[in-house]
């Protein structure tokens, strides 16, 4: 069994400094195998607001897999934008904007979705699904593959599909070639878990997601600021979801639930809210 933390959306340069130190505790008290960051470390991608992240990162346990968000791309710098536009990420958090970790019993794969030409949207290229295929296709079969993006693959119901990442089809396709497993990501502000089944339509296919609200960020949507803790087998997730407790000026579990693997994909067999 594998033990990852899903953190997402930090944005450094509006976060909540109060929470911080229980974060950072919190995590470190779960000990997890892997930290996962999916996106938007920063609010505006500013020096500083990387910089910020960067002393935080270091904070946490070892290794972390790291994806940029729309955020991290400058917004208001029209030539950074253009020019260079991850060129503080590339110096503060990681020049590896595809990252990959694996070992004897999970694959993570990073891939980066965040684009200049859009101040929000995300997108998936054939390049990027190419690299994930390689990776993933030398596998042996019980080893559990792992997608880390900004831009999420599905989304909780009532929300506007704009908000997934383009070209989505198109990597669901690949994904089912190659047994991807869970689609982790964030953009949203919202916790969400669930099968991919309803949304593709792929002979059987059906990648579990988990989307992970904000950890950090004064930009709540109506949800606490929230992280994931996950355990990986080949055939079970279970799913722990952390949220902020004002009032005791900690992290707790505030919900569980646990996935099994049957043929036509993952299945929810237990969930319960503190």
């Amino acid at each position: 069994m594998r033990t990852l933390v899903q953190l997402s959306d930090l944005h450094f340069g509006r976060v909540d400094e109060a929470l911080l130190a229980p974060l950072r505790e919190c995590i470190t008290e779960i000990a997890p195998d892997l930290v996962v960051v999916s996106g938007d470390l920063t609010q505006r991608a500013r020096t500083e607001q990387f910089a910020q992240a960067r002393r935080f990162l270091d904070t946490l346990p070892q290794p972390q897999l790291i994806v940029p968000g729309n955020h991290d791309v400058p917004l208001h710098n029209v030539f950074k934008r253009f020019v260079n536009p991850l060129k503080d990420y590339r110096r503060y958090i990681t020049d590896d904007l595809e990252p990959f970790f694996a070992d004897d019993e999970i694959a993570v794969a990073g891939v980066n979705t965040a684009r200049s030409l859009t101040f929000k949207d995300g997108r998936i290229n054939q390049e990027q699904v190419a690299l994930l295929l390689e990776r993933f296709n030398t596998l042996d079969d019980h080893v559990v593959r792992i997608v880390v993006t900004h831009h999420p693959f599905d989304l909780p119901e009532g929300k506007d599909n704009d908000d997934l990442v383009r070209r989505a089809g198109m990597a669901m396709k690949a994904f089912a070639t190659c047994g991807a497993d869970l689609l982790l990501s964030g953009h949203m502000h919202l916790s969400h878990s669930g099968s991919t089944a309803a949304r593709y339509a792929l002979g059987g296919y059906a990648a579990l997601t988990i989307q992970a609200g904000t950890a950090t960020s004064t930009r709540g949507r109506g949800e606490v600021n929230s992280f994931n803790a996950i355990q990986v087998e080949r055939d079970e997730v279970r799913l722990q979801g952390y949220g902020w407790r004002p009032d005791a000026g900690v992290f707790s579990v505030l919900s569980r639930a646990t996935f099994v693997r049957e043929a036509q994909g993952w299945r929810e067999v237990e969930h319960t809210e503190a």
